[in-house]
């Protein structure tokens, strides 16, 4: 499953590519615009599209209204458009509802929100379960508006339609999952969460064309209701959900962090910090909290699926968190290709874990007349790999598996993966 490094920058450049398609399109919880990113996935994988209605139950939610937007601006007396959505999607509220109105200052500063501590950013702001309207613009243009009258406008309709998400399965040689999920209602915000779409849409792509052990189910859908919708169709196929993975602002070059499932030491949280401690970063690893993306909803407690989070910068604890900082040139190329280096690590370790057992336990076998001592030699793993085989022999006894021999060795996962097919190739192990 492990990718060279030559390939893995050339991911990280179509992941970037992909984004900035995606980046302009405003999207929310429901609407066209998840609609249009989702076509733009689906124009890379075999995704299906799910429409849920208006007034559905969902657990203990009920799909909204759509909401779609077609147009918004706030002229002066001048005609001038102070603020206008064409320029940037997260000048107005999410799901802000029509307005055609003329009113004065002091009213329109009660439906304006900007970040005084961070004067020339527009923040990102949304309303999706109570009717309101608002725009986001720059504290500093904020502060420079005159004592006049205003015209303001919003093209947008709240109507019965659909929540819309996509999936895509990729199966395996079993019908055991590992569940990848995206959250896909954030507008013009690339780290968060462009980055996440198009690299789990790369991600799908190349395992489409590869033989996996595991099934492996993408999902793209709006974040909480989304999840929350999918958990509620499709709770008579949850066992099989082994591990699983929420993938969100993965384009910085913060972190990386990882967030353990609820359970916390399930195969996904223990291959992914064995890949983070030997990824030559700072990784900050971190226990289950319920708050942040939708591995709070796949963890909730009737369900605890073994489903954990993975970033680079940790959600909220950046200064471009939900604001127009969070643009393309936030993002870098070689940071994807990090993320999906990891992440396709953690995969490969994954699929190949198992447990073996020593055809020669009494004694150490013989090594040197199998030609086994220095097989990898002049390669720089050479010297792990001969302590990989003492270990491998040593702990294969039919209890302990590849990756509980790595954790316990602190050797990479792909150099135990390698040496035991090696030793499994010169009859001195077997799998169990």
């Amino acid at each position: 499953m492990s990718l060279d490094k030559p390939l893995i920058d050339d991911v990280g450049t179509e992941i970037l590519a992909l984004a900035a398609r995606i980046f302009p399109i405003c999207r929310s919880i429901t609407g066209d615009g998840v609609r249009q990113t989702l076509r733009e996935v689906g124009a890379h994988i075999d995704l299906d599209i799910h429409e849920v209605a208006t007034g559905t139950p969902v657990l203990d939610w009920t799909i909204p209204r759509e909401w779609n937007i077609r147009d918004a601006w706030i002229k002066n007396e001048r005609g001038e458009k102070i603020v206008d959505f064409k320029r940037s999607n997260l000048h107005v509220m999410s799901y802000s509802v029509p307005v055609q109105r003329r009113m004065s200052l002091a009213e329109l500063k009660q439906h304006i929100y900007t970040l005084p501590d961070q004067p020339d950013l527009i923040p990102y702001r949304t309303s999706y379960y109570a009717e309101n309207w608002a725009f986001c613009m720059p504290h500093r243009q904020f502060a420079a508006l005159r004592d006049e009258t205003y015209e303001v406008s919003i093209d947008s309709s709240l109507t019965d339609g659909h929540l819309t998400y996509g999936e895509y399965l990729h199966k395996g040689e079993t019908e055991d999952e590992f569940l990848l999920s995206a959250h896909v209602c954030h507008p013009s915000l690339a780290n968060d969460n462009c980055s996440g779409i198009a690299l789990l849409t790369h991600l799908a792509k190349r395992l489409s064309g590869l033989r996996t052990r595991y099934s492996y189910r993408f999902l793209f859908a709006p974040g909480t209701i989304g999840a929350i919708t999918w958990l509620a169709r499709n709770e008579d196929r949850l066992a099989r959900i082994k591990h699983g993975l929420v993938v969100s602002m993965v384009g910085d070059r913060g972190g990386p962090t990882f967030k353990k499932s609820r359970l916390g030491n399930t195969e996904i949280d223990r291959a992914m910090v064995h890949a983070l401690d030997h990824s030559g970063l700072s990784p900050v690893v971190e226990d289950f909290s319920p708050y942040g993306y939708d591995e709070r909803q796949y963890c909730s407690p009737g369900f605890n699926l073994p489903v954990a989070m993975f970033s680079r910068s940790k959600f909220g604890a950046i200064p471009e968190y939900h604001t127009s900082a969070d643009n393309l040139d936030f993002i870098r190329a070689d940071a994807l290709a990090e993320s999906y280096r990891l992440i396709n690590e953690t995969i490969g370790a994954i699929e190949a874990n198992g447990t073996y057992v020593n055809t020669h336990p009494k004694g150490e076998p013989q090594l040197g007349k199998r030609g086994l001592y220095g097989a990898i030699g002049g390669d720089k793993d050479a010297a792990a790999a001969n302590m990989a085989m003492l270990w491998i022999l040593n702990q294969s006894d039919g209890t302990n598996s590849l990756l509980d021999i790595a954790e316990r060795a602190k050797l990479p996962f792909a150099v135990v993966q390698r040496t035991a097919k090696l030793l499994g190739d010169h009859g001195l192990l077997k799998p169990v």
